[in-house]
């Protein structure tokens, strides 16, 4: 059942990004998550700010093919490792992403703290 929680979580905030739908993407997330975007930087500051990050989503990738592996989790916290492949419109380049999740969920089955690793090529 636990595992089932973050699997259901991880596929929609997936899907979502794959349909570019980021308000679909922001709904997973609880208004005071601590949320971050890059491991070496603090936090987003506030729930606008995850908004600036994601709201530009729609705009400047396409074509987005992702898989998941959930690694390890526990009641309190789960990690995931996700591959993706996008292209960005500015430059139609191609990138190939693998990265980390660490993401726990609250009561509501929100995401309330979230923190990425990921490595373009």
């Amino acid at each position: 059942m636990l595992k089932e929680k973050y699997e259901n979580w991880t596929k929609e905030f997936m899907d979502s990004w794959k349909s570019l739908d980021w308000k679909r993407t922001l709904e997973l997330f609880s208004k005071n998550v601590q949320y971050y975007e890059n491991p070496i930087d603090e936090p987003c500051s506030n729930f606008d700010e995850v908004t600036k990050l994601w709201e530009v989503v729609a705009d400047n990738q396409k074509d987005i093919e992702y898989k998941y592996n959930i690694i390890s989790y526990t009641e309190d916290v789960c990690i995931i490792n996700w591959q993706m492949t996008r292209t960005m419109t500015s430059n139609n380049q191609k990138q190939e992403i693998d990265g980390i999740f660490q993401i726990s969920l609250d009561e509501k089955g929100l995401c309330s703290y979230f923190k990425q690793w990921r490595f373009t090529k």
